[in-house]
């Protein structure tokens, strides 16, 4: 497995093969909510196909937002998430952040799992209407390295 920065373009592809995602992202949707703000795609690839991603930018100079990412049926139970969780936080950590921020929705256990034996801590939940669309705020506090 190779994990490495991608383009939008990559993440859109990527992102089109995972059905959970309710609202399919375009190339020019995800530019709009990224703008010019400092921003990183990591892409994971095994034997030539894309099978993951992971997509945030910074919401200022202290804080990254790690937005949206997925892994493909295919790559799934491989620890593609595992892998890009910890790209993008060596990322993070080399560019001066101090914390890192991601939401998911309870009917993502795989995700909320994730983050939580990452150390990711719950800071605010988000009622919707259904239970399982209700999304959690995590925090990650972050060293930055030189």
């Amino acid at each position: 497995m190779i994990i490495r920065e991608g383009t939008l373009a990559e993440a859109v592809n990527v992102l089109s093969q995972i059905d959970e995602f309710a609202h399919q992202e375009s190339l020019e949707s995800l530019k709009k909510r990224i703008g010019d703000k400092p921003s990183l795609v990591l892409v994971a690839d095994i034997d030539g196909e894309l099978c993951g991603v992971k997509v945030g930018y910074q919401l200022d100079d202290e804080c990254f937002y790690s937005w949206l990412g997925g892994v493909t049926k295919t790559g799934r139970r491989r620890g593609i998430a595992q892998a890009l969780l910890h790209a993008q936080e060596r990322w993070v950590a080399k560019h001066g952040y101090t914390s890192l921020r991601v939401k998911s929705r309870n009917c993502f256990a795989g995700m909320l799992c994730l983050l939580l034996n990452n150390h990711y801590q719950i800071e605010h939940l988000e009622k919707k209407e259904a239970l399982g669309q209700y999304r959690l705020h995590f925090v990650k506090k972050i060293t930055p390295v030189a």
